[in-house]
């Protein structure tokens, strides 16, 4: 025996599995897990309006008519604040049992365009509020019956529809593949310029990505300053109140503000500690956001330095997972840890991080501002730096599909991040087989979703005209 294998961890050290190893175990769990397996929606009893109560029940009162409003408006926007339905169907239906970083909500208008840290445009998912660890097929099939359901509500022909989605799952399993051969350092480092390979493209597409770059470039946070706030009398920067979707917030939270502004700071990169030092707050308001979103607390601050110079943060309420919740997925002990340390904001401050190719340097999170009822968990980014995105109901045919790939493609990058990514792109293969898989069950459960909005519409009293 040499001194060099004498070393304590020459005695501890094994080689690790190689990736052949990893596809060869996710080709093995297909015998556990028929990738055919994938297509089955199980019957049974189900309580969808019971879910959706449910939800309502810990939101803002004088919100959850809001949120009905615009989940009425038509079966996609409905299907947009479902996912906590879908997670509870999900975890009915059979799964791979590979679980990966999962966005959650991975839905076609959850992808779009933000800036870098390097002041560059990227194309990436952009909501995080129910990631966790879940089984791979979870996100796909959210992304898939959105392009279904997306594509049937602006009346496409159905072989563009099914294209699109069928072409998604492809797109997933070949990017997902792809990446495997690469080192985990390599995808990493990846990430999607919103310009990036836009020459190779069609002229609708194109045209498309010129739009969405275009309005993303006007969404700053001087322009947001510009719009949302006024100079007042004593030279204070405040919002401007529009009811009910803007307005102040309860005195006690103004006076707490600072505290948690400074607890914010504590869990925030230390460039931007330093950064915010230069800044005092001004004003905070609470503000309506999205769709699903509705109802949860969400709060604008705006700070400025002494010479008017001005910041706009966003704190948005963390919820616990609609996967844990209601898909009831363990999560990895560790993962588990993190929450009870750091919150729910913490989680999706930790998931977007992981998944996003570049995050927002600004993120953070902190638990409050709860005056008056349970403690609650927030994470906190800033406000409409360059954040665009796509319309799919008035995106070109060939466009549509473009898009549809672009989203697959950013999601093999989002769950190639995982340490089982590797075997996942084994069991996947070339995605014939799970395509057609996903493909049927996301026809099945976009007909079960147009059911459950029409039902929506009644239980909730939404005159069907």
């Amino acid at each position: 025996m040499s001194a060099t294998d004498a070393r304590p961890l020459a005695e501890t050290w094994s080689a690790p599995p190689t990736l052949q190893d990893h596809l060869a175990e996710g080709r093995a769990a297909r015998e556990s897990a028929p990738r055919e397996s994938l297509a089955v929606l199980p019957d049974g009893e189900r309580d969808p309006m019971g879910i959706l109560d449910r939800q309502d029940s810990t939101r803002v009162p004088e919100l959850v008519p809001i949120r009905t409003q615009r989940m009425a408006e038509s079966a996609f926007a409905f299907y947009r604040g479902t996912a906590a339905l879908m997670a509870a169907d999900l975890a009915r239906s059979p799964s791979s049992g590979l679980t990966v970083g999962s966005c959650g909500d991975a839905h076609v208008s959850n992808f779009g365009l933000f800036a870098s840290p390097q002041r560059t445009l990227v194309f990436d998912l952009n909501d995080f509020d129910e990631s966790a660890w879940a089984p791979w097929e979870w996100d796909v099939k959210r992304l898939v019956t959105s392009i279904v359901i997306a594509g049937q509500s602006t009346s496409r022909d159905e072989g563009v529809v099914r294209d699109a989605a069928l072409g998604a799952v492809r797109t997933y399993a070949r990017a997902l593949g792809s990446g495997a051969k690469r080192s985990p350092l390599k995808r990493y480092y990846d990430h999607f310029d919103a310009d990036a390979g836009s020459d190779s493209v069609d002229p609708e597409s194109q045209e498309a990505l010129r739009k969405a770059v275009k309005d993303a470039e006007k969404r700053t946070a001087v322009r947001a300053v510009r719009k949302l706030t006024h100079v007042d009398e004593n030279g204070r920067l405040v919002f401007i109140e529009q009811p009910p979707t803007m307005t102040h917030v309860d005195p006690r939270i103004e006076l707490r503000i600072n505290e948690f502004v400074g607890e914010y700071q504590q869990s925030a990169n230390i460039d931007i500690r330093v950064l915010l030092q230069k800044y005092h707050v001004t004003d905070i308001a609470r503000r309506v956001v999205g769709v699903g979103s509705v109802g949860t607390r969400c709060y604008l601050v705006s700070m400025a330095d002494g010479d008017g110079n001005a910041l706009i943060l966003q704190a948005k309420e963390a919820a616990q997972s609609v996967l844990i919740e209601y898909g009831q997925v363990q999560q990895p002990e560790a993962v588990g840890r993190f929450i009870e340390r750091s919150g729910e904001g913490g989680r999706v401050v930790a998931m977007q991080r992981i998944l996003q190719a570049v995050s927002d340097p600004f993120l953070g999170h902190l638990t409050g501002p709860s005056v008056d009822g349970p403690v609650r968990s927030f994470y906190v980014r800033q406000f409409h730096d360059k954040k665009g995105g796509f319309d799919v109901d008035t995106l070109e045919d060939s466009a549509f599909g473009w898009y549809a790939d672009a989203c697959a493609t950013t999601l093999a990058r989002a769950h190639g991040q995982s340490p089982n990514a590797s075997v996942v792109a084994g069991y996947v293969g070339g995605g014939r087989v799970a395509g057609e898989a996903i493909l049927e069950w996301s026809y099945a459960y976009a007909d079960l979703s147009r059911a459950d909005w029409e039902l929506f519409r009644t239980h909730r009293g939404v005159d069907a005209s």
